[in-house]
């Protein structure tokens, strides 16, 4: 599917702004005679034209069905990939992207026998995604939930446990502001203006609609996760991560532990704790959705 749209920005130059399914844009520029189109439709390909690619199409994106159609969609996002692996573990070395993917697998495995809600992931494979490609499918999909999935890292080689980041525009801490900028990077955090338009009030409260179900969806993570895993001091957190803000559904950035503590990358690649941690974030999703439909 494509959405154009015509935008004209001098005498006699018309630019036709095309949308593909899954985020990708592209700009065709035509020239018109000037003082007038007489001669030539705006945003026509002629000869002579530019094409400009301004973003990647997102891949297309498998969907694992519930035991009953309609059933809410959960996107789960293997944090990394590509050309950025992300962290690396201070024991065995492993990569980040690597673990978070197995996860994700794991999970859409336990989830899928479940048979009660629908799963997608980001990505499938060593593939590299922007974030707001992540959040593109997200959007693209109309995900009831969005789960990013990391391995944490750090200076102090004694840090240790899980932490559920939920999305504020003001952070819980200055470790918390830290690691968003991080995450963010040289996308930078989405940020709202205020325009005192009707539009960008609605905005806004759909923003704090959304931060507050991410922090309730990061609570019950935390609730489930407790006893089975271990938990970082204080394992709620929350700042303006792009990610989840852009994914426009209750959404947490889910830190499963530490790979910069040797203890925790062997907890991580230890099939029995990574059952535990399976189950406990998909005790989450499913109680999450519940309660979710149960409020429409």
């Amino acid at each position: 599917m494509e959405f154009r749209r015509k935008v004209h920005i001098g005498a006699g130059v018309a630019v036709l702004a095309v949308l593909v399914a899954g985020g990708g844009w592209w700009l065709e520029r035509s020239e018109a005679p000037a003082g007038g189109l007489a001669g030539g439709v705006a945003g026509e390909a002629r000869e002579g034209g530019l094409s400009l690619a301004l973003a990647p199409a997102v891949r297309d994106v498998a969907v694992t069905e519930a035991r009953v159609p309609g059933r809410p969609l959960v996107v789960i996002d293997p944090g990394h990939g590509g050309r950025d692996p992300g962290a690396s573990g201070a024991g065995q070395g492993t990569r980040e992207s690597d673990l978070t993917l197995l996860i994700a697998r794991e999970l859409r495995t336990r989830l899928a026998e479940r048979g009660r809600v629908r799963i997608a992931l980001t990505r499938d494979g060593d593939h590299t995604l922007t974030l707001d490609d992540r959040a593109s499918i997200a959007r693209r999909l109309g995900a009831d939930l969005f789960l990013s999935i990391h391995a944490d890292s750090a200076a102090n080689p004694e840090a240790t446990g899980a932490t559920a980041y939920s999305l504020s525009e003001v952070a819980s801490d200055k470790d918390a502001a830290r690691f968003a900028s991080a995450q963010n990077g040289s996308e930078g955090a989405i940020t709202s203006v205020a325009d005192g338009s009707v539009r960008a009030l609605l905005a806004d409260l759909a923003v704090r609609d959304e931060m507050n179900a991410s922090a309730d969806f990061a609570m019950r993570v935390i609730g489930k996760a407790s006893g089975r895993v271990e938990l970082r001091p204080e394992p709620h957190r929350f700042a303006a991560f792009r990610v989840l803000r852009g994914a426009e559904a209750p959404a947490v950035l889910f830190e499963a532990g530490y790979l910069s503590n040797a203890e925790d990358e062997a907890r991580l690649l230890d099939p029995a704790h990574r059952r535990r941690l399976v189950e406990a974030l998909a005790d989450a999703v499913e109680a999450e959705l519940a309660v979710r439909s149960a409020r429409r």
